[in-house]
């Protein structure tokens, strides 16, 4: 675990200016963006010749040039630290509208656009994890056993998290990135009954099944996670503005 000497040291400085980069820029967004649909405020939706430029596109172009320029310096200040800014605010610029991405229509005020804000909250977590030190990927044995383990089990891990993610247990893969047996328990319990793995791989009878679980799951949990939902992106509206 870093202190705050670490999150500042010259090798650390960029990931921890990333990560406060994307939080601060979601954040920000959220709350220009709540003022634009209440008609409150200097800001207005960017219209350029009848067409809607959503902030996303803005994003790309930072994500892309933040990426261009950290390659090109080689990991060196103070462009290491001024491409972090740069991926970390369009980073979060563009996944602030993920599911307007997802669905190619502007879902961003649905029920369907709230998972703009789960992608967001589980990066935010990925990468203040990172920030602080905790790296899923690290190898802290300094044995040849220890690292011959190391390199066995990784290959594992990796595919538990992409069967978590191709089950839509996007939380589960965020927290299994750090804690191993999370991820490998996912991988083997049911999938959301939505999720690609649900809809090429399993028969009706699982799909019930799974329909099942995941209602339980929701009337137990999902009452505070629409609230909170609410609470961070705005409560939706019945179709998308």
């Amino acid at each position: 675990m870093g202190t705050l000497d670490d999150l500042t040291a010259p090798g650390r400085l960029p990931l921890t200016l990333l990560f406060v980069a994307f939080l601060a820029t979601f954040v920000l967004t959220r709350a220009i963006t709540r003022l634009i649909r209440a008609g409150r405020g200097p800001f207005r939706n960017n219209v350029r010749g009848g067409v809607h430029i959503h902030h996303s596109i803005p994003g790309i172009i930072l994500t892309i040039t933040g990426a261009i320029a950290s390659v090109a310096a080689h990991g060196a200040a103070p462009m290491a630290a001024i491409s972090a800014v740069m991926i970390g605010v369009g980073s979060s610029l563009v996944l602030d509208e993920f599911a307007l991405l997802l669905h190619l229509q502007d879902v961003y005020w649905s029920r369907e656009g709230q998972l703009s804000v789960q992608v967001v909250m589980l990066t935010s977590a990925v990468l203040g994890l990172l920030a602080v030190g905790i790296d899923p990927l690290a190898d802290t044995s300094s044995a040849d056993l220890g690292h011959l383990g190391f390199l066995a089990g990784l290959p594992v891990h990796l595919l538990a998290l992409l069967v978590c993610v191709a089950k839509g247990k996007y939380s589960t893969a965020v927290f299994g990135a750090f804690l191993p047996p999370i991820a490998w328990i996912g991988a083997f319990r049911l999938a959301r009954p939505d999720s690609r793995w649900a809809h090429k791989r399993y028969s009706p009878e699982q799909r019930r099944r799974a329909r099942d679980r995941a209602d339980g799951l929701d009337a137990r949990w999902g009452r505070l996670g629409l609230e909170l939902g609410d609470l961070v992106a705005g409560r939706p509206t019945e179709s998308p503005s």
